[in-house]
């Protein structure tokens, strides 16, 4: 397992199809434990003169705590080989069981202690700037309302991304 630092400039990658299609890895600990989830809402850009990622994780999701607890957090990125693990990280709950270990997948550190994956393609390891709920009042589109039928409303994470690692 070898990677290299991109900038985020250098990142040759649709982004769109990252995050919709080919899902990522949302991942945070907190008291010496691990935590990651399938994401497949979320994006990349630029805010606050800054390159950022903005997440998007409902409060009953169990990495929902651990985000919670800390201001770091990884976004993994993985190759169609393993869309399975993906599956199963989100489908299952880490209260449950050790769904990173039956997904298959291992674990490592990175700077600040976050957790990622020696499988990824692509690692952003990311600190938080502004989290928020996603408010009823403030949706426009009535159309939205049909992914809240239960009224959980995601929290949305802005989050710096402090460096990019890509698979050599």
């Amino acid at each position: 397992m070898s990677y290299i630092n991109i900038k985020a400039e250098e990142l040759n990658k649709n982004t769109f199809n990252m995050i919709g299609n080919e899902w990522m890895l949302v991942c945070a600990e907190a008291g010496g434990k691990a935590n990651a989830m399938t994401a497949s809402w979320g994006g990349l850009g630029v805010l606050w003169r800054k390159n950022v990622a903005f997440v998007f994780v409902r409060p009953q999701r169990y990495t929902y705590e651990f985000l919670e607890k800390t201001d770091k957090m990884t976004l993994s990125f993985f190759g169609e080989e393993y869309r399975e693990a993906l599956r199963i990280c989100g489908t299952k709950s880490g209260r449950e069981c050790n769904k990173i270990a039956e997904a298959g997948l291992t674990p490592f550190s990175v700077n600040d202690g976050c957790t990622a994956f020696k499988e990824a393609n692509i690692i952003m390891e990311c600190t938080k700037m502004y989290a928020g709920p996603l408010l009823e009042e403030n949706i426009v589109d009535p159309a939205v309302m049909n992914e809240y039928k239960n009224g959980d409303f995601h929290k949305m994470y802005v989050v710096s991304i402090d460096r990019i690692l890509v698979k050599n």
